[in-house]
């Protein structure tokens, strides 16, 4: 049985995605092009920052339009080179969070090496909480960079799922005891991911995008996008723009 199955997606249907768009609120051009993509409907729907800087313009804007599909990406990571952010709690209350520069670390190992859980706990719920007091909707979870899915902190990433009860993003895994016990405690599960948005040349954006669809295996994938509107800031961030 697939999540399509489950869903009660017309007979005969043999793959479906949605597609999300990934880290709303790390930088105007990141707001520009994934609401443009909410809004035009390629993308179904999103997740926000909470701990970046353009996160206020993102909340503004998911104000402005309640209808809109949006989860918090959870985020312990500021993975850019000169483009940093911060835990919302500070970096006095999380130390164990943040790298010797003060901001969050760059890679998923320093955060597995150095995060005391229970800072990782809070630090979490102070990033849904934030976005609910922003007056954001929140329609599910899931984690930037994946960091969450470390066998360290999959337990509080399903905590969370269960005690603010929001949908998480996890896929069907027949060999993790926990995601059967999710799938039996009636959650939504995809059959399916793909997270490879960002490896093309540039002007090559849709014919990787049609290549990522056609490669889609059967069921209910999670298809992540990362839309961002070109410019000087983009540019600024990441030589992946």
């Amino acid at each position: 049985m697939t999540a399509l199955t489950d869903l009660g997606v017309a007979a005969g249907v043999i793959r479906a995605a949605v597609v999300h768009v990934d880290d709303l609120g790390m930088s105007h051009a990141a707001n520009q092009g994934g609401f443009a993509a909410l809004a035009a409907g390629p993308a179904t729907c999103g997740s926000v920052m909470v701990p970046c800087p353009w996160f206020p313009d993102a909340a503004a804007r998911a104000r402005a339009d309640p209808s809109l599909d949006l989860g918090v990406h959870l985020t312990l990571n500021a993975e850019y080179d000169s483009y940093r952010w911060g835990p919302v709690l500070g970096a006095g209350a999380v130390p164990s969070l943040v790298d010797g520069e003060g901001y969050l670390p760059r890679t998923v190992e320093e955060v597995v090496d150095t995060a005391d859980l229970d800072e990782v706990d809070r630090e979490l719920r102070a990033q849904i909480d934030r976005a609910l007091d922003a007056g954001i909707d929140v329609t599910h979870l899931d984690s930037h960079m994946g960091t969450m899915f470390h066998p360290g902190f999959y337990d509080i990433y399903l905590q969370l799922g269960r005690d603010y009860r929001l949908p998480l993003f996890v896929f069907r895994n027949p060999e993790s005891e926990k995601t059967i016990r999710l799938e039996a405690d009636g959650w939504p599960l995809f059959d399916g991911f793909c997270a490879d948005s960002l490896d093309f040349e540039p002007g090559e954006g849709q014919t990787h995008n049609r290549r990522r669809i056609r490669e889609l295996g059967r069921g209910l994938n999670y298809l992540i996008c990362h839309a961002a509107e070109d410019g000087p800031e983009l540019s600024a961030i990441t030589d992946s723009a």
